[in-house]
């Protein structure tokens, strides 16, 4: 069992930054690939970044390519999300998401099969 907590979130101004974290619980973090998803108010949940296990392998959804950055720090059962030059179409609840990798290469785009999830912290980007 795997329990994920997010935190950082919060008010930002447009090109604003902010990062958020995801602590996990247990000694398996590193059998994890890794991902951030976002839900925007009557939006679907979309793929926005995701890690893979060793963290040598990362994908970005088109929309924050160049803006944000997402890596993990293994001996702190901890991954990040960097954003940077935030806009108002990124106001959403970020969630990470844990899914039980192989290969330590792997990453995952979609949020079909993850294995765990975090509850979520609002990231707000507003004048």
């Amino acid at each position: 069992q795997v329990q994920l907590v997010e935190s950082g979130g919060g008010l930002v101004q447009p090109g604003g930054s902010l990062g958020v974290s995801c602590a996990a619980s247990g000694r398996t973090f590193s059998s994890y690939a890794m991902g951030w998803f976002r839900q925007a108010p009557g939006k679907e949940r979309e793929s926005v970044a995701s890690i893979s296990r060793s963290g040598g392998s990362t994908y970005y959804a088109d929309s924050v390519k160049g803006r944000f950055t997402i890596f993990r720090d293994n001996a702190k059962n901890t991954v990040y999300l960097q954003m940077n030059n935030l806009k108002p179409e990124d106001t959403a609840v970020y969630y990470c998401a844990a899914r039980l990798a192989t290969y330590t290469h792997t990453y995952y785009v979609t949020d079909i099969g993850m294995n765990y999830w975090g509850k979520g912290t609002l990231v707000t980007v507003s004048s």
